[in-house]
């Protein structure tokens, strides 16, 4: 019987434990923004199109060099 007693201070201080991190970080914003990391990876191609296209010949140069270097990779 004092086994029981044990396991139920345990889980209790468990979730405690587990409380208080989700407060914490429900305080710091964790959970603000749950759609844009779902449609980011959407938008991925946009993004480095106008980054090469903004940059001078040296950046598009090492863009291309990166670009082999994860075709190969794939």
């Amino acid at each position: 019987m004092d086994i029981l007693y044990l396991m139920i201070l345990c889980s209790a201080s468990l979730a405690a434990v587990f409380l208080i991190v989700f407060i914490v970080n429900a305080r710091r914003g964790q959970f603000e923004d749950d759609e844009s990391p779902a449609v980011r990876i959407l938008f991925e191609d946009e993004v480095r199109e106008e980054k090469v296209d903004s940059g001078n010949k040296n950046d598009k140069e090492e863009k291309g060099e990166n670009n082999k270097i994860e075709e190969k990779s794939e």
